[in-house]
C-alpha cells in the first residue's frame, strides 16, 4: 500500500512540476506580448505557482481554476494572496 501511495505522490509531484514549467513558459514568452491584464496581486500565474508548490497538483489545479474564473472585467480584483 505504501508503494502505491508513493507512486501517486510521485505522479502528483511530476504533474505539479510540469504545470509550473508551463506557467513559467507563459510568464516568459506569452505574457509580455499581452501586457499586464491580471486584476489581482499576486498575478494569477504567480498565485498558481504558489498553489502548486504549497498544495500539490490536485488542490493547486482547483485553486488555479477558481482564481482564473474570477479574473474578468466584472470583478474588482485587488490583493488576493494564497491562504
Amino acid at each position: 500500500m505504501d508503494r502505491l501511495c508513493n507512486g501517486f505522490k510521485k505522479i502528483g509531484d511530476l504533474a505539479s512540476k510540469a504545470s509550473i514549467s508551463l506557467i513559467r513558459f507563459y510568464q516568459k514568452f506569452i505574457s509580455p506580448l499581452k501586457g499586464p491584464t491580471c486584476r489581482f496581486y499576486p498575478t494569477c500565474s504567480q498565485y498558481s505557482i504558489q498553489a502548486f508548490k504549497k498544495y500539490g497538483f490536485l488542490k493547486g489545479l482547483w485553486l488555479t481554476i477558481k482564481r482564473i474564473s474570477k479574473c474578468h472585467p466584472f470583478h474588482p480584483g485587488g490583493y488576493d494572496p494564497l491562504k
